[in-house]
């Protein structure tokens, strides 16, 4: 993931819109493909780094790391390091992280709605 160099305009309009609206401030931090779907996932409880890689075989493990990261750097989840061999980590979602909950939950079913506008057009014409 690249990052907007801080003397770009682009960095200075997007840094002053983020202080005025919350909203995008929050898209910021939870936006991008995997993010809502790893908070999706640990809505459920702690897993570790395979059991979320197997949860999804599609995104790259240096992409899984990154946005666990990011999700971290954020305070959005926790990651928890046990001293055993072979070492176990840990990713549980922090109390802010599961504020998410209901927002995760209405942007899957407006996701489902969106998706059915189409076969729902198709039946009306």
């Amino acid at each position: 993931m690249s990052k907007i160099k801080e003397s770009s305009t682009n960095f200075a309009n997007r840094q002053a819109l983020m202080d005025e609206c919350s909203e995008v401030y929050a898209a910021n931090i939870i936006g991008g493909q995997w993010s809502l779907v790893i908070c999706s996932w640990l809505l459920n409880g702690k897993l570790r780094f395979g059991e979320l890689k197997k949860l999804l075989p599609t995104i790259t493990e240096r992409m899984l790391t990154l946005q666990l990261r990011k999700l971290e750097e954020n305070k959005i989840v926790k990651r928890t390091v046990y001293a055993e061999v072979p070492p176990r980590v840990e990713y549980e979602l922090t109390a802010i992280g599961y504020e998410l909950k209901p927002i995760v939950k209405l942007l899957e079913k407006w996701g489902e709605n969106h998706k059915n506008l189409d076969k729902m057009e198709i039946k009306i014409s």
